[in-house]
């Protein structure tokens, strides 16, 4: 098992959580001391636990599609989603403070208008000279020791979240993967995930829609 730092459990505290289609949940927010970047990583803890092996998300923060809804990904209704199958059958889901797969807010935004003229999701981080994917888990991996999780089943499409959870001592059972949620903007961001990084998400179903 890796030597890792520990976290502690700083805070919990329950918030009624709200969605725009009327969705409601009760959820307990949890924040930590000790993460290894320093962050401020959030756990929301959903459902009841039960005997079985609670369900995960690693949920990277996305500001355009979880809070303004942004058609250009499938965050927002895969964090809406999340939200829902986990308090089911109770869970975690960890909110990760990593905007365009740990490249910030910014950068996203300028990797986007390189998208525009034509570069797929991964090759405009390039040609910004950023990493294609610059997420590190091991901060998720001390909070789910913290709050007492180390085996899981992981809702997920990104194997890349499974592999890293894995070295970092926390046994994934099974990745569920989530839905897969299309617009006529996202459909060459997804197509890329799928080919460049493995993701399970099915080809056959992300059609080529006209933007209209």
């Amino acid at each position: 098992m890796p030597d890792l730092p520990a976290a502690t459990q700083r805070a919990r505290v329950r918030v009624p959580l709200s969605f725009a289609d009327g969705y409601r949940v009760d959820a307990e927010l949890v924040t930590f001391h000790g993460l290894a970047d320093g962050a401020e990583h959030l756990a929301v803890i959903l459902g009841e636990p039960g005997a079985g092996t609670p369900l995960v998300r690693l949920h990277s923060e996305c500001l355009t599609g979880d809070v303004f809804g942004s058609a250009r990904c499938d965050c927002g209704p895969q964090l809406r989603e999340s939200v829902e199958r986990i308090a089911e059958r109770g869970g975690v889901l960890l909110h990760l403070r990593q905007e365009g797969r740990g490249i910030g807010l910014y950068n996203k935004l300028d990797a986007y208008a390189l998208q525009d003229q034509g570069l797929d999701t991964y090759e405009a981080n390039a040609a910004l000279g950023l990493p294609e994917d610059d997420r590190d888990y091991t901060a998720a991996a001390q909070m789910l020791r913290a709050l007492g999780i180390t085996e899981l089943d992981l809702l997920s499409n990104n194997p890349d979240k499974a592999t890293q959870l894995s070295g970092l001592g926390i046994t994934v059972h099974d990745r569920v993967p989530t839905g897969v949620f299309t617009t006529a903007h996202n459909v060459r961001y997804l197509r890329a995930k799928v080919l460049q990084t493995q993701h399970t998400l099915a080809l056959g179903e992300l059609t080529d829609l006209t933007v209209g």
